[in-house]
């Protein structure tokens, strides 16, 4: 799929539409979701024009790479959730109801989450 440079995180990128900005480094960005699906619901998006999770592993750099998952570990520290514990979610294509064809992270927290998929049983201690 080709990256659309018009979808909503690439204006984010360049500062066309504002946001909450929580955590930002050379190749990354988070910022508060504005339509949260948990009590605390954070992006975290590459700066650079990948679509999937595979076209990211696939062109981006080591630094890019490095760069992101920090911005995930750093996003959780700056919102108070590295105790407590939070859930990372990268939606990938149409059947996982990928939205927004800009690669992006969910940090969901702020409550416990449940199972990770309706109907799948988890054991109640792992429901972080």
């Amino acid at each position: 799929m080709a990256y659309d440079d018009g979808n909503v995180f690439a204006r984010i990128v360049r500062g066309e539409i504002p946001c909450n900005k929580i955590y930002e480094n050379d190749h990354a960005l988070s910022f508060h979701d504005i339509a949260p699906q948990a009590p605390v619901h954070a992006l975290v998006i590459p700066k650079g024009r990948y679509v999937s999770m595979a076209d990211f592993a696939a062109a981006a750099s080591a630094e890019e790479q490095s760069a992101l998952i920090r911005a995930i570990g750093e996003t959780a520290e700056a919102l108070g959730l590295s105790e407590p514990g939070y859930r990372v979610l990268a939606n990938s294509g149409a059947d996982a109801h990928q939205e927004v064809m800009h690669l992006h992270f969910h940090v969901f927290a702020g409550k416990r989450l449940g199972p990770m998929l309706a109907g799948g049983p988890m054991p109640p201690s792992s429901q972080v």
